[in-house]
Formats: structure tokens, C-alpha cells, sequence
């Protein structure tokens, strides 16, 4: 009881240390305790479901669990919510489940960008501006456009690789084609 007590008075921060150290998985366990909640939500806000989001918890708390020592964690609320974000959309993969997009018409991507990716004799001084065009794009926009248009990557799949979040991801596909546009047009 006394054990107990002291734990709860941990800070998250400390709760990792001392798991990192002992080994201990009752520190890991209220820890992880702490923030069921949030993470419920998130599962509940993926998944759709109550039961796959409770069990999508009690996944990640037993994934989790043998291999925290194995990880460098410097905000545990930030790269939980990281985590389960990740093993939500890993669990809609494996159940080719189709992960809903807002599909507005100010945010839907239109094929301006592909048709100067066609390889036509006519577009070659068009596709030689748009090359160079892309060099001049700010690192996260050429990052953005290249995945989606030439790698065909989602929305989903560039959040996952990059690291952005599904807005930014869509502000710099809508930026990045914005001043494509304006720079293809002084160029050509």
C-alpha cells in the first residue's frame, strides 16, 4: 500500500525513469494508466467502434510494455498519442478498412500537376519549368507534392512517412501547387 502510494505521486517523467531502471512494470503500468483515456479516445475516434478501441488498448499497453526500455522518450503524453495513432491505422490496414478523407473541393487535388507529368513532346518546355519549379518549393512542400503526385503516396501514408500531421500535409500539397502554378506560368 505504502508502494502504491509513492507511485501515484510520480511525475510521468519520473514514473519512465524508474521503469527504464528497474524494470519495474507497476511504474510503466500507472503510467500507462494515466492516460487510457486519451488513448481510448483515439482508438474510439480511428476505429469507430468501442470494443476494437478498448481491445486496440489493451494491444498497445501488452506491445508496449516488454520493449520501453528499448525506447528514447523525451514527452511521454506526445509520443503516446503518436503511438496509438499509429497502431489504430495499422489495425484500419490490416482490416482494409478505407480511411475516411474530407473530400472538399478546396481540398481535393486536381490533375493540373499530373498533366505536366505526361511525357508528350508538346509539354517538354512545360515539364522542364515544372522540374525546376519544384527545386525552388520549401522542403516540406517539395516533400508533400513529390510523395503525393509522383509516388502516389495518400494523405495517410505521407502523415506516417513525414511525420506531419494530416493538415499539414494538406496545406503543403495546396501551397505546394499553388506556387507551382505561379512559378510554371513565369517560367513558360
Amino acid at each position: 500500500m505504502f508502494r502504491r502510494k509513492n507511485i501515484l505521486k510520480l511525475t510521468d517523467d519520473e514514473l519512465l525513469q524508474q521503469h527504464k531502471i528497474s524494470g519495474d512494470t507497476a511504474y510503466f503500468g500507472e503510467l500507462f494508466n494515466r492516460y487510457i483515456p486519451m488513448l481510448y479516445g483515439v482508438c474510439l475516434r480511428y476505429l469507430s467502434d468501442e470494443d476494437k478501441a478498448q481491445d486496440a488498448v489493451m494491444q498497445l499497453f501488452e506491445n508496449l510494455l516488454p520493449k520501453m526500455a528499448q525506447y528514447e522518450v523525451d514527452v511521454f503524453r506526445t509520443w503516446i498519442y503518436t503511438v496509438v495513432k499509429n497502431h489504430c491505422l495499422q489495425i484500419l490496414r490490416k482490416e482494409k478498412t478505407e480511411i475516411i478523407v474530407d473530400f472538399n473541393a478546396d481540398l481535393m487535388e486536381s490533375d493540373e500537376i499530373l498533366h505536366l507529368l505526361d511525357d508528350k513532346e508538346e509539354d517538354n518546355g512545360r515539364l522542364e519549368a515544372l522540374k525546376e519549379c519544384i527545386k525552388k518549393l520549401p522542403v516540406q512542400q517539395r516533400i508533400a507534392i513529390m510523395r503525393f503526385f509522383m509516388e502516389e503516396m495518400s494523405y495517410m501514408d505521407i502523415v506516417d512517412s513525414t511525420g506531419y500531421n494530416l493538415n499539414q500535409v494538406k496545406s503543403y500539397i495546396q501551397n505546394g501547387k499553388r506556387n507551382l502554378k505561379i512559378c510554371i506560368e513565369k517560367n513558360s
